[in-house]
């Protein structure tokens, strides 16, 4: 079944894709959920339609993520964690810490785009990737230490 996604779904697609998903999938999930619609020839046509007028606002859109990029790439976080002897952490540092440093340096970044490729569990240096939009990405470094 083809669907046409109308917002950002994980490990999916996003906004206005074309993506083939499981019948159920569709049905059961993306269609009730609002999150897609079938993908028939008229809602593809008014899709490109709608992609036609919408060009230039989503190019000044990838602009201004682009720029953000930008200041995103210089940033480099310290996040304080209680941690044992040993160095390991008590629980983990997610994507929820990693907002918040994001937020006292002065960028807001909403923490849904924010993506660890491992669970941090120790002190130490990692990476987080933040998904700008559909093509624009970039990896931020961040230390763990010990409070």
């Amino acid at each position: 079944m083809q669907v046409i996604l109308k917002e950002d779904v994980a490990n999916l697609g996003y906004k206005d894709d074309i993506v083939t998903v499981k019948d159920g999938y569709g049905r059961n999930f993306l269609i009730p959920k609002g999150k897609a619609v079938i993908a028939s020839e008229s809602a593809r046509k008014i899709l490109a339609e709608n992609q036609r007028q919408r060009a230039h606002k989503l190019a000044k859109i990838k602009e201004e993520k682009q720029a953000l990029a930008v200041k995103l790439e210089s940033v480099s976080l310290t996040i304080g964690a209680k941690t044992s002897s040993s160095g390991t952490i008590f629980g983990s540092v997610s994507n929820i810490q990693i907002a918040e440093a994001l937020s006292k340096e002065g960028l807001e970044i909403d923490r849904k785009i924010i993506y660890l490729k491992d669970p941090v569990k120790e002190t130490g240096s990692y990476k987080a990737l933040i998904k700008l939009h559909k093509d624009v990405a970039v990896e931020i470094p961040f230390d763990v230490v010990s409070e």
